[in-house]
């Protein structure tokens, strides 16, 4: 099976998604107690090809929940702290990257996970190939990934979950496998940024090992 077309990472790929990004109506989590509010951020960089990736961590091994998963850079927003800030200071935290303020191309629906996260997901543009510093306490590899991953035929996966109406998701993003929530809004941003059509995600549930 033919691998899919890269996507070019140029100005009229910025333009594109942050105008769908923005005519869309995001759905925000309602608070709530034993919830806590959270931020990662889809960056979208190019390769010395000149096509468009996203960054991917794998966490590091350490005690803890999400040991050695595979995440999206993010983690709580702290008080007074605002989404899009959160997002941004985790980048730097986690793996050496700025992302200036007006790097924003637009955000995503919230997603409640089932160990008390409410997810924002926010979309940035990064043009720079600055060598990345992944904190080791935090991340254990950068994976930079081709856009064009997410357009892989038969992906993703939809299994059955032990609630009624909430499969599992199963995202390839090359040989890995990714799960709910990281695959979740990997879907959604393929759907809204990348072909301009609205898909909600927050029926999709977790695996046992993604909710601990």
């Amino acid at each position: 099976m033919p691998s899919p077309l890269p996507v070019a990472f140029t100005p009229d790929l910025r333009a594109t998604m942050s105008a769908r990004l923005g005519g869309m109506s995001v759905v925000q989590g309602q608070a709530s107690p034993g919830l806590k509010a959270a931020a990662v951020a889809i960056v979208v960089t190019p390769c010395d090809q000149g096509h468009a990736h996203f960054l991917l961590t794998v966490r590091a091994s350490r005690p803890g929940r999400h040991s050695g998963q595979f995440a999206l850079p993010g983690g709580v927003i702290e008080a007074g702290e605002t989404p899009d800030a959160a997002a941004r200071r985790e980048c730097l935290e986690e793996i050496g990257l700025h992302l200036a303020e007006d790097s924003l191309l637009g955000r995503l629906d919230d997603y409640e996970t089932r160990s008390g996260y409410v997810i924002a997901p926010h979309v940035y543009w990064s043009p720079g190939l600055a060598e990345l510093k992944p904190d080791p306490h935090e991340v254990a590899l950068v994976k930079h990934v081709p856009l064009s991953v997410l357009n892989a035929p038969g992906s993703p996966v939809l299994e059955p979950g032990d609630t009624p109406g909430r499969p599992i998701l199963r995202l390839s993003v090359g040989e890995d496998n990714l799960h709910a929530p990281t695959a979740a809004l990997l879907y959604q941003f393929r759907e809204v940024a990348m072909h301009g059509r609205y898909l909600s995600v927050a029926h999709f549930d977790q695996p046992d090992f993604a909710r601990r």
